[in-house]
């Protein structure tokens, strides 16, 4: 069976839905329909419970959460409980904190389930990045000093696990002027991240931001450079979730 208007997840198929960055007012129509249709949810870690509310109460609610070194199922047993879920013939929801397919890993849940033979849709949301930018009206681009914007995880999968490498990024790439660089995750990754730009070319003095829980009313911004980073987020005690921004279009944020 497919998915229709008013019946956005079929029987025995999957949705790979976006919960936006936080406030349950940013979620799209879509995916407030699927969430409502929902026999199975399986949820991310940080989801706002007023989202988790909006499914019925006979949906079982399945969290499989990720927060640094602690993880509350593996990635292999999400697949296969999503394919469990929907091979009994039952409406599954995998919802996301943000967009599934920007560092949601909904690219191997949808590979898991096209090679199950699984039925999915998937329904985009607001990223952190966009909702950090609305929040604190921020632009992430600008045609005066930024012509470019660039997501980047902030937490890299080992490209060798036994050796414990981590796969690098293209710092020299990500030190040209003329961009905003977003990383997600990236916290406990601060002063690598500092250093490894500073030695790359970016100035020390370039404009960047913390920000905490954006679009929740808990919130909060941070302003700093680049150099002291890693200062102002060990001041401030700041922890996950928080996005991590440098560029001048820091610089542009009011107040």
């Amino acid at each position: 069976m497919r998915a229709t208007p008013h019946e956005p997840v079929a029987p025995g198929s999957v949705a790979l839905v976006g919960a936006g960055p936080g406030d349950p007012e940013l979620l799209t129509l879509k995916a407030l329909r699927c969430i409502q249709a929902a026999e199975t949810l399986l949820y991310d870690h940080l989801l706002s419970p007023q989202v988790i509310a909006l499914a019925p109460e006979r949906a079982e609610r399945i969290n499989v959460g990720k927060a640094r070194a602690r993880h509350t199922l593996p990635q292999d047993e999400i697949c296969r409980l999503l394919c469990q879920h929907a091979r009994a013939g039952r409406r599954v929801v995998r919802l996301k904190g943000g967009d599934p397919l920007i560092f949601g890993r909904g690219g191997e849940e949808m590979e898991a389930l096209r090679a199950a033979g699984i039925p999915f849709v998937v329904v985009p949301g607001i990223t952190a990045a966009l909702g950090a930018s609305a929040a604190f009206h921020l632009p992430l681009t600008h045609r005066e000093c930024a012509s470019r914007c660039v997501l980047i995880s902030g937490h890299r999968k080992a490209r060798d696990a036994a050796a414990n490498v981590e796969a690098e990024e293209d710092w020299a790439s990500l030190a040209r002027p003329g961009q905003t660089l977003v990383f997600y995750m990236g916290i406990y990754r601060l002063e690598h991240i500092r250093a490894a730009l500073i030695a790359h070319g970016l100035p020390a003095h370039t404009p960047a931001a913390l920000i905490y829980k954006a679009t929740l009313p808990e919130s909060r911004l941070w302003r700093c450079t680049l150099a002291t980073l890693s200062e102002c987020a060990r001041a401030e005690n700041i922890q996950p979730p928080a996005l991590i921004i440098i560029g001048q279009t820091a610089a542009r944020i009011p107040g």
